[in-house]
């Protein structure tokens, strides 16, 4: 990579008033959540706007306009603001592949490979790039809403930080902190992060939000008080807990969590690979459970969905004996589907020559479908337009590293824009590398005869979510935009 001083990316960055940093007091208190509805906002009151992390950590990506990946957070927010996503609005994205190594994807392509440990050493450098690509995006929007990552004051790694203060602070971005009610201790969690913050990240918090208030927020107005008395913050609001505007899940700790039991009427069973990716792939599944063992149920359906770390996960699959119960459903009668690396593990072996995935050169795979896969160090990352025999047209995309060499002529699944087949189709068996397939209601039904959930469509939900923030954050105009307001009308 180029090397940029941080000074020379500094000379082209915008006013700070023409942004604002959205950190939060721990991961999922709703900081993705409240980016994509300012950006949604600010798009409805005439700004040119575009988002912005500088380093995701996540498993669920996406083909950018320019031919990279990047987080699912970030695309959605890219759609609220009108916009195609591209790579320097997710600049460094890790992708966690398991015993501690860490997939490095800058501007969308693979960088390393790294220990958790080994990835600090590269600060400078990956720095750099973070200020290269904000550069790139504050030289052509009006505003840029940041997000940042996990918990803001975490102190043990202030030194190597470039998605919190570490980067607000040099872009001078005036903050707003986000809390989670529904996990408890709100108040403890937001005075003790801006006690934790250094004097000049804690002179840049303008406010604080409250997130996901059940009830009546009334009854939450002496918390309120006490909040803004002890912090001598303004609170930008109280938001209620809206189960009815859904955003796409960013990391695993939105994958539901293993069912306990089995309910008698399931007809569909997902397998919860440790290392699963492109969970998005299922949203419309509503009628799923999770599985992460053999449990004593006939399903009609079993999905093998997308891995990170295609080999680990198949070893792991065989030490719960979820091998053997995968083919004692299909035997059974259950349809098998298998997405991406699920569809890898659908063939007679996984060979790894390189050595990418850690574990061994080869291993054997369920063999429901005639087919070898190789993995290579190319990543293939791109977008796909596709079509079943039937007529059903899908639009999806391909992130995967392996090739899949098929045995024996076998049906395929689809046919690509560009006339190629893809995937394999049999009375009860699907394997497809194109995620976003089972998004598409019609192929969802006529592949599953499974009825999908009735999710409005993005337009409709960023809509929703600019009017949402209307009603509950009157006061964001007065802190965060009127310096922004001031400064374009002097452009």
């Amino acid at each position: 990579m180029k090397r940029l001083s941080a000074a020379s990316a500094a000379r082209f960055v915008r006013p700070p008033a023409g942004s604002i940093f959205v950190g939060g007091t721990a991961s999922h208190v709703g900081k993705s959540w409240f980016c994509t509805a300012i950006c949604a906002w600010l798009r409805r009151h005439g700004f040119r706007v575009a988002p912005f992390k500088a380093q995701n950590m996540s498993n669920n990506s996406y083909p950018s306009i320019d031919g990279g990946e990047i987080g699912r957070a970030q695309v959605v927010q890219a759609w609220a603001c009108g916009l195609e996503p591209e790579t320097a609005m997710n600049p460094i994205l890790l992708k966690p592949s398991g015993e501690s190594l860490c997939q490095v994807v800058v501007r969308g392509k693979v960088w390393k490979t790294v220990r958790a440990r080994e990835y600090y050493q590269y600060h400078d450098i990956l720095l750099e790039e973070v200020l290269r690509a904000w550069a790139e995006l504050a030289t052509r929007f009006d505003f840029i809403v940041i997000e940042g990552a996990g918990s803001v004051a975490e102190v043990n790694l202030t030194r190597y930080d470039l998605v919190n203060f570490g980067f607000a602070r040099r872009v001078g971005a005036p903050t707003l902190i986000v809390a989670d009610i529904e996990r408890g201790g709100v108040f403890a969690s937001i005075l003790g992060t801006l006690h934790l913050l250094e004097p000049p990240d804690r002179a840049m918090v303008r406010s604080i939000a409250i997130n996901r208030f059940r009830g009546d927020p009334s009854l939450f107005e002496e918390g309120r008080a006490f909040l803004e008395q002890a912090t001598g913050l303004p609170c930008l609001g109280v938001f209620p807990y809206d189960s009815s505007i859904r955003l796409e899940a960013e990391d695993s700790l939105s994958v539901p969590p293993p069912s306990g039991s089995v309910p008698p009427e399931a007809r569909c069973a997902i397998v919860r690979l440790p290392r699963i990716s492109n969970s998005t792939d299922f949203e419309l599944i509503s009628e799923a459970v999770w599985i992460d063992r053999p449990v004593d149920h006939q399903f009609d359906i079993v999905i093998l969905p997308g891995s990170k770390s295609t080999i680990a996960d198949l070893v792991w699959l065989r030490e719960q004996d979820l091998d053997r119960w995968i083919l004692a459903q299909y035997a059974a009668g259950a349809r098998v589907i298998g997405v991406c690396g699920g569809f890898q593990m659908l063939g007679e072996r996984i060979e790894d020559p390189h050595g990418l995935d850690g574990r061994p050169a080869c291993v054997h795979g369920l063999a429901l479908v005639p087919a070898v896969t190789v993995m290579n160090p190319e990543k293939q990352v791109c977008r796909r337009s596709a079509i079943t025999i039937e007529g059903v047209r899908v639009e999806g995309y391909e992130i995967h590293m392996g090739q899949t060499i098929l045995l024996e002529q076998l049906p395929p699944l689809f046919t690509l824009e560009d006339g190629r087949t893809e995937g394999v189709r049999l009375e009860r068996l699907i394997g497809t590398y194109l995620h976003g397939a089972l998004r598409c209601p019609e192929f969802l039904t006529r592949v599953t005869g499974l009825q999908p959930s009735s999710d409005p469509p993005f337009e409709r939900i960023a809509e929703s979510l600019a009017s949402w923030f209307d009603r509950h954050a009157p006061l964001f105009r007065d802190l965060y935009l009127q310096d922004a307001i001031q400064a374009s009308c002097h452009d």
